[in-house]
């Protein structure tokens, strides 16, 4: 099997790997109806949290984040060693656009942020706790989740400078350059002060 071969079964694998709607899944099964009739209307777990069920916005953030991390993983345990980084890469991005784009949702997904830490954290876990500590830190401080993961992922690829390959910089850097354009209304609520904040106890 050749290393291009490779590469597409590992972008397939991961695509629909990341295509499973987790927030729509756990917030069906506990009756909460459609995730996406509330709040921003994302698939995520910052909505699923604003349901009030933290249990079930844990297990979102787990398992879409967990989704493209294990496309990532079972990539590079798949391919040679010299292919095995760049296949955990692409396995990786792909399980991103498929949460972004699902097939299942005629390709209305999230915005990707958990999906990416996933793949930070299992292609460099320096670059991933680097980023996850970004992220704790700018929710914390602002409580602004829109924010935090857009800081948090833009500054992944200035991470793998010094912790990562060149072809992690480039793929840090398409998955920030997507995570800012799927973020483009929130950043426009950001400018003009609309924007919700993280809400962590239920009114």
């Amino acid at each position: 099997m050749t290393d291009s071969t490779l590469y597409i079964i590992s972008g397939i694998l991961g695509y629909l790997l990341g295509s499973i709607p987790f927030g729509i899944v756990f917030t069906r099964m506990a009756g909460l109806g459609d995730i996406r009739k509330i709040g921003s209307g994302n698939i995520g777990a910052t909505n699923v949290l604003r349901t009030g069920r933290k249990d079930l916005a844990l297990l979102t953030l787990l398992f879409d984040s967990g989704k493209a991390a294990i496309a990532a993983i079972i990539a590079y345990q798949a391919t040679s060693e010299t292919t095995c980084d760049l296949a955990a890469l692409i396995a990786g991005t792909a399980g991103v656009i498929g949460h972004n784009f699902p097939i299942w949702l005629k390709f209305k997904g999230g915005k990707g942020v958990a999906s990416t830490l996933g793949v930070l954290f299992a292609t460099s876990w320096e670059v991933g706790l680097c980023s996850g500590l970004t992220w704790l830190l700018m929710a914390f401080t602002f409580k602004y989740s829109s924010l935090s993961a857009l800081v948090a992922l833009i500054l992944a690829p200035v991470y793998a400078i010094y912790f990562a390959t060149s072809d992690h910089i480039y793929f840090y850097s398409f998955l920030a350059l997507l995570s800012v354009i799927r973020h483009h209304q929130n950043i426009a609520r950001l400018i003009k002060g609309e924007e919700s904040k993280i809400k962590f106890k239920k009114k």
